[in-house]
């Protein structure tokens, strides 16, 4: 544990960002599943969790969470197999 009042600081929000982090990433892997899944299955809602999940990636991506061309990557993916 660092002992300097700076250091420590840092660490708090060090936590506080990588919880926050872990929750967009993980809400964004969720939302691309169910729409790879609700895309196999030939769902009737299939584009409405099309949309929220390139919504989701794209708004990761913006935060730096994943690189952009990962991001245009995954969109692109899903997008293929929507159609």
């Amino acid at each position: 544990m660092p002992n300097i009042k700076s250091a420590i600081k840092r660490v708090k929000q060090s936590q506080a960002k990588n919880v926050q982090n872990s929750h967009a990433k993980a809400s964004m892997r969720t939302a691309v599943r169910k729409a790879d899944l609700a895309i196999e299955n030939k769902d009737e809602n299939a584009t409405v969790l099309l949309r929220a999940a390139i919504k989701e990636t794209d708004s990761a991506a913006r935060k730096g969470l994943i690189h952009k061309n990962t991001a245009s990557r995954q969109k692109a993916r899903l997008t293929k197999k929507a159609l």
